[in-house]
């Protein structure tokens, strides 16, 4: 017998998902380290992102955005409980996502605070992380598109589902109007 054949297929199908996601990776964390050297925030911009690279993150990116069940799987347009391995997909993601959120505070959702008895309230995000957050979005789209405008439009199009302090908002406003310019 001369090995295994589907074996080969499982292995060849995850190091092409691996060699996509960790090349999406590397090439938006440079584009971000990019953006952050302009700012002057060297460091934030080496260590963007570091826990995409942890197991507990890792996998289910690489799953839901390169994997059969996760983004591609959505863009068929079925329902979303068509799938038992879509929807355990997912929540996997959203697992990791909650994790990522919570370990990098350059995510606005880092500081919106979810109170039990009080009203929830968005928290004033520090200069630093507000410079890395406005660098991610730009490197995303870079990376994804290959055009550092596209956050002009991705964000006019997801602001409102955005909980931001109306301060924070409006540096953030004031740096994407200076990318235009």
């Amino acid at each position: 017998m001369s090995g295994f054949p589907l074996t080969k297929i499982i292995m060849k199908k995850y190091l092409k998902m691996n060699y996509k996601y960790l090349k999406y990776l590397l090439k938006h964390k440079w584009y971000v380290f990019k953006m952050c050297c302009k700012f002057g925030i060297i460091w934030r911009g080496i260590t963007h992102d570091i826990s995409k690279f942890y197991p507990s993150e890792y996998i289910s990116y690489r799953n839901w955005f390169f994997g059969d069940y996760g983004v591609k799987f959505n863009k068929l347009n079925l329902a979303w409980d068509a799938n038992f391995e879509h929807l355990l997909c997912k929540e996997k993601f959203d697992y990791a996502w909650l994790k990522h959120i919570h370990r990098n505070p350059h995510h606005w959702q880092h500081w919106f605070l979810v109170n039990d008895e009080d009203s929830n309230k968005a928290l004033k995000i520090p200069e630093k992380y507000r410079l890395e957050l406005y660098s991610d979005w730009v490197g995303a789209g870079w990376a994804i598109t290959g055009n550092k405008n596209n956050v002009i439009s991705w964000y006019e199009k997801n602001k409102d589902k955005m909980l931001i302090k109306k301060e924070t908002r409006n540096l953030i406003e004031q740096d994407i109007k200076n990318l235009e310019e």
